[in-house]
């Protein structure tokens, strides 16, 4: 049995932990302000704190200030609906023992209170964050953000590798970034380094340096990324596509913490915080022996997944407004109400970079001091129901498929069986698919599949599809 103290001005917040923990055995006082939760104080003493950030009068981090004078080693949980990444940041800095963004469910915020409860951990003092405003780079009122702000404060701190996921353009670079600001190295190097953009011709000497002769056009030394990131923060984007071999040599850097230039027989200290980000699935490029195991484990310590764009709609117009007052002077331009309903109705597939590209598309277009939806660039084809690493995951069935089957072929059946049995299974949902993109028209779905008009009969006709069709 513990002693709760719940500080929020919500009632229905207050009743709600009331009785779930009262249901458990605990003792629960509540305060609907900080100066009554000061107050509560002195006949109360809380094994832990529920502590709302936004209240009437003293807001919960100048409460929190003063709690940590008098309650130094009492775990405080922070629950807000107002977060930014600084709060995070701050909050978690101060030695909050976590962020509870609203709003939460409240089984999930049963379970942090347990761990709060029993963890013996929460007294040792997290670093003082003297965090600056990243307005100007992050953006997420929305809860999928809110939950994102709250894990890079609580890994900013810590020297462990992250591992950021996402879709393009949904800005894994600028978490990376925050993480690096927020920690111990932010005064050392940022280095990223994006691997799509280097061959595979030169990415060794990019990524590890060269001595001087160690190849035609190397005249001079020079040392290479992870040489310049010694202290501080390398970001590895798109760490998929990066080849198997530098995979090996980048896994024995991360363990020994040197680096041996190109053409080099000297090994030279590299220390640095590694953060990667991909859009695919690494799980099924290692399925796929594409992808080191081993590396991999080294990478997923902690993962951040970033959200679509269209998943959080509600940051649309404040992203929007963000990216016109870069382009042009505070006031100069505003959004008409129509254009900001188009602006929420489009799907993104690009998600933030292509919300950016198309304000600064609008502002350029725009004659006048309001954007309609008019100035807007067309909008891109709707968001596919299947993302790369959805791609990629089918590539992965089919292929465990394959070597489920083929083992157990009897060698006296015609060797066409498997194969029709592999059609079986899979050629009819693309038929049916390009059926009903057509409105049922056989011949523009011949034309769409690449098929003679004959063939995609046969082939509908094998799997039972219905003979009649329009446009014929």
């Amino acid at each position: 049995m513990s002693r709760i103290l719940v500080v929020d001005d919500e009632p229905s917040i207050c009743w709600s932990f009331e009785q779930a923990f009262s249901d458990s055995g605990h003792v629960v006082s509540s305060a609907s302000s900080a100066e009554l939760a000061l107050e509560a104080l002195e006949s109360f003493d809380p094994e832990l704190i529920l502590l709302d950030f936004r209240l009437p009068g003293m807001d919960g981090l100048t409460l929190l200030r003063q709690l940590r004078k008098t309650h130094a080693q009492t775990p405080v949980i922070l629950m807000t609906a107002f977060g930014s990444l600084d709060l995070a940041v701050n909050a978690l800095g101060q030695g909050v023992f976590d962020y509870l963004p609203k709003p939460f469910d409240l089984d999930d915020a049963i379970s942090l209170v347990s761990r709060a409860l029993t963890n013996q951990q929460h007294s040792i003092p997290q670093p003082q964050f003297n965090a600056a405003d990243l307005a100007g780079e992050m953006i997420g009122i929305s809860r999928p953000m809110q939950e994102v702000f709250r894990q890079i404060a609580l890994v900013a701190p810590l020297n462990v590798p992250v591992l950021i996921t996402g879709e393009s353009g949904v800005g894994k670079e600028l978490v990376a970034r925050a993480i690096h600001r927020y920690s111990g190295r932010s005064l050392e190097n940022f280095i990223p380094i994006c691997v799509p953009a280097l061959s595979e011709n030169v990415l060794e000497s990019e990524l590890f340096g060269h001595v001087r002769g160690a190849f035609t056009g190397a005249e001079r030394t020079r040392p290479g990324l992870l040489q310049q990131a010694h202290g501080g923060t390398a970001f590895f984007d798109e760490i998929g596509d990066i080849p198997l071999a530098q995979q090996i040599k980048l896994l024995r850097v991360l363990e020994d913490r040197q680096v041996v230039p190109v053409g080099g027989d000297v090994m030279q200290l590299s220390e640095f915080r590694l953060i990667a980000a991909t859009h695919h699935s690494l799980e099924s490029r290692i399925r796929a022996g594409e992808f080191r195991q081993d590396l991999f484990y080294r990478l997923n310590v902690f993962r951040i997944h970033v959200p679509p764009l269209r998943e959080r709609p509600e940051e649309i117009p404040l992203l929007a407004a963000r990216f016109l007052t870069q382009m042009t002077s505070p006031g100069r331009i505003s959004f008409s109400t129509e254009a900001i309903a188009e602006l929420a109705r489009r799907s993104w597939p690009g998600n933030v970079r292509e919300l950016r590209s198309a304000i600064q598309h609008a502002a350029v277009v725009c004659r006048g001091d309001v954007i309609t939806p008019e100035c807007l660039p067309v909008a891109s084809p709707p968001f596919s129901a299947i993302k790369q690493s959805d791609e990629d995951e089918i590539r992965t069935v089919l292929q465990a498929w394959a070597e489920q089957q083929v083992p157990h072929v009897n060698p006296a059946e015609p060797a066409s069986m498997l194969y029709e049995r592999f059609l079986g299974e899979f050629e009819p949902p693309i038929l049916k698919a390009a059926l009903e993109a057509v409105r049922g028209n056989r011949k523009s779905a011949a034309d769409l599949l690449g098929l003679h008009r004959e063939t995609l009969r046969k082939r509908l006709r094998k799997h039972g599809f219905e003979e009649g069709e329009t446009g014929d």
